[in-house]
């Protein structure tokens, strides 16, 4: 199948190239030259501007937008609204929030052009692992999706959520959830650290030990196994935490709906003050997201005199 891929961040390039290992023919754009061309040697065939990518596709065509969710991306989609014709489909693959999704969709609507949301999930893993992939869309729309579906993902990774919106609403909530299991496994090591025992417990044994059989078992604490192993105090990462939004957005919902979701609510909370502290708990948070999703940490300034928990 051939697919212009728009946005070739950590995320965009390696399902480029996950595309392209699976047989398909990715026609790609950035806004920097050199990534375009990081993708043209995995095999990609760069654009120099959206206009040529579009040149380059055949009708009906398929753009797969990964860039930030907000004003970049509603400007990419108004400009692809002028470039594109009835009958070709915008898949969204960003984490734009859902009503986002369907301001764009009802835009679209006059012009004939489709849209599709796609939450994305698998972080810098995806490229070797495969991704799970959330989907918002008509049901033909889907049914367009599946051959690049069923190459990024995967054995059962991707579903039709259902209409537009379903999909980025689905892992707005899944996001919620990883907040929240972020926090816990945090807590958890602050306790062990801080306790009597926590001189001689080795966390990176702590956590392949609880990934053998234990009811918390999950890749998160995979993730931190190899990170203790690597910095067993994490004494090189500060405890700042950044909100990335959907968390924050599944909060709003939670009330919008009348939900009690106290734990994605606290996870959420405990994210605004990680600028104040440096706590341990936030330390393994950090370094779980920079295990997942390639996300920068802050790290220690060898002059800075903060002392570690």
């Amino acid at each position: 199948m051939k697919i212009g891929m728009v946005g070739l961040g950590r995320m965009g390039l390696n399902m480029a190239r996950r595309l392209i290992n699976g047989g398909h023919d990715v026609i790609a754009w950035n806004r920097s030259a050199d990534k375009i061309m990081e993708a043209e040697e995995s095999g990609a065939t760069g654009a120099e501007s959206i206009e040529k990518m579009v040149g380059m596709l055949e009708a009906p065509r398929t753009i797969w937008i990964m860039l930030p969710a907000g004003k970049v991306t509603d400007d990419m989609v108004e400009k692809l609204s002028r470039l594109l014709s009835e009958g070709d489909l915008i898949i969204e693959g960003g984490n734009s929030l859902y009503k986002d999704d369907l301001s764009r969709s009802k835009a679209l609507v006059a012009s004939g052009i489709h849209y599709a949301d796609a939450g994305v999930s698998g972080g810098i893993w995806g490229l070797t692992e495969g991704y799970c992939i959330m989907v918002g869309a008509s049901k033909p729309d889907y049914g367009r999706m599946v051959p690049l579906l069923e190459t990024l993902c995967v054995p059962g990774g991707f579903m039709h959520c259902g209409k537009v919106g379903a999909g980025h609403f689905v892992k707005m909530v899944h996001n919620g959830i990883e907040y929240a299991m972020m926090e816990a496994y945090g807590e958890g090591f602050e306790i062990l650290k801080k306790s009597i025992y926590g001189e001689d417990l080795d966390m990176s044994a702590v956590s392949s030990m609880w990934n053998r059989g234990s009811v918390i078992r999950s890749w998160l604490l995979e993730l931190l196994e190899d990170g203790f192993r690597d910095d067993p105090s994490l004494s090189e990462v500060r405890g700042v935490v950044p909100d990335s939004g959907e968390g924050r957005w599944t909060v709003q919902e939670a009330i919008d709906l009348g939900v009690a979701a106290p734990a994605i609510g606290a996870s959420l909370f405990r994210r605004f003050d990680s600028t104040l502290e440096d706590p341990f708990a936030l330390r393994v948070m950090s370094t779980l997201r920079n295990r997942f999703g390639g996300h920068k940490m802050v790290t220690v300034d060898p002059s800075d005199s903060l002392k570690k928990s």
